[in-house]
């Protein structure tokens, strides 16, 4: 089975349709209620231009932060509301509410053309649960389903599983499609070598991704904290690195196993040490095997960046997940930013995701050079573990059927 899309279907369908479109605007908010970053809400506006363009009323959905259920003032989503506006030069109708009477009046009465946004999804207890009530309630007098939300596709939640049974057409939009379309091409299709980037504090958070990858890629770079728990396999010391002991055992078998299945697996060489984490502490470059008893290593030295940078300016696909250190303290952010630089330099198809890989993508100033910047840091993950995402599946499930006259 595979998604159907928006495009997807016959001329004049969303001619005077109410489309509920899912996205994921969850976007940072300074303390005086300003989105200091808004490239989730940039990143759907061609499917809403697209939709607008085909004469259909568009309802768009989203959750902010996690108010666990409780309208929570600083997750409302009216300041989101007046950004989507100002970016689609048109004006959005803001509900103070996203299920109810109130609300299917609204929607009822919409003109074609009109953009509604609604309020926030988890405000209600429902959406996290999957309340089958709740997903009812949120497509209330809706014609069309459209999931553009990939960055909340790992979670099984009312407004991207529980709907989907609910409404008579369910559809994907242009950014879900551009997510899994680069994935696909990027670990089932990919031109080789392909060299995936694994980087992040826990190998506990990633040992399923790095297992799965195990099958597909040529090479795995380790950087950041976890390494050290592959390289404490290996019989060093570290000082007091951050090291999960629980896991020493399986990364040395993730070790042995890419080297059974002729997988090079790069580890850091040498690092930056210091007593703590902080600002303004004394540092050192120093070999990973020289790192004094009471310090811990907090980024990748410049022998560790030589190393990645000769492995992966010889890649024709890079995957890449989690940065290379505490790279939040400029003090610490060298390796993951010089890393951004290497990778942004070569001639690959290059595909970062993650959270704190797409703020370092940001901060180096690479945006342009990278080939795809996914919007998923769960999702993505989840997709290298080898999983099928929940609302990618109720996706399929729901848009393989005929549409018919609808």
């Amino acid at each position: 089975m595979s998604v159907r899309y928006i495009d997807q279907v016959p001329e004049g369908f969303y001619n005077g349709k109410k489309v509920l479109m899912r996205v994921d605007f969850n976007v940072p908010i300074d303390d005086n209620g300003n989105i200091t970053d808004d490239v989730r809400i940039r990143r759907v506006l061609k499917s809403i231009h697209y939709l607008l363009d085909e004469n259909a009323t568009i309802v768009i959905a989203t959750h902010m932060g996690r108010p666990k259920g409780k309208v929570v003032a600083e997750y409302s989503l009216e300041p989101v509301a007046r950004r989507l506006s100002r970016l689609l030069k048109k004006e959005v109708q803001f509900l103070d509410d996203c299920i109810g009477e109130k609300v299917e009046k609204v929607i009822s009465a919409a003109a074609p053309r009109q953009v509604i946004m609604l309020e926030n999804l988890r405000y209600y207890a429902g959406e996290t649960e999957n309340d089958s009530e709740f997903a009812k309630a949120l497509v209330a007098g809706i014609d069309v389903y459209v999931n553009n939300a990939f960055a909340t596709a790992h979670r099984a939640h009312a407004s991207v599983v529980g709907v989907c049974g609910n409404v008579p057409v369910c559809l994907g939009g242009f950014l879900m499609r551009e997510e899994l379309d680069y994935f696909a091409r990027a670990l089932k299709n990919p031109l080789r070598p392909l060299t995936a980037i694994i980087g992040g504090s826990k190998v506990s958070s990633k040992l399923h991704a790095i297992k799965n990858l195990l099958n597909s890629v040529d090479r795995i770079i380790v950087g950041g904290a976890m390494a050290f728990t592959f390289l404490r396999a290996q019989g060093f010391g570290l000082g007091k690195s951050m090291i999960e002991l629980d896991m020493v055992d399986q990364a040395r078998e993730i070790f042995e196993q890419a080297m059974a299945q002729g997988v090079r697996f790069y580890l850091p060489v040498d690092c930056v040490a210091a007593p703590r984490i902080a600002p303004d502490v004394e540092t050192r470059l120093v070999p990973v095997q020289e790192i004094p008893k009471d310090w811990m290593g907090l980024d990748i030295g410049p022998a560790t960046a030589t190393l990645f940078n000769e492995v992966i300016q010889d890649s024709k696909t890079i995957v890449w997940n989690g940065p290379m250190g505490v790279f939040e303290l400029p003090i610490f952010s060298r390796g993951t930013l010089g890393m951004v630089h290497n990778v942004a330099s070569t001639y690959a198809l290059t595909i970062v995701g993650g959270g704190d890989t797409d703020v370092a993508v940001h901060k180096a100033g690479e945006v342009d050079r990278i080939s795809y910047i996914s919007t998923g840091g769960g999702a993505f993950l989840e997709l290298m573990e080898g999983k099928v995402l929940p609302a990618v599946k109720a996706l399929e499930n729901c848009s393989n059927g005929s549409l018919g006259d609808y």
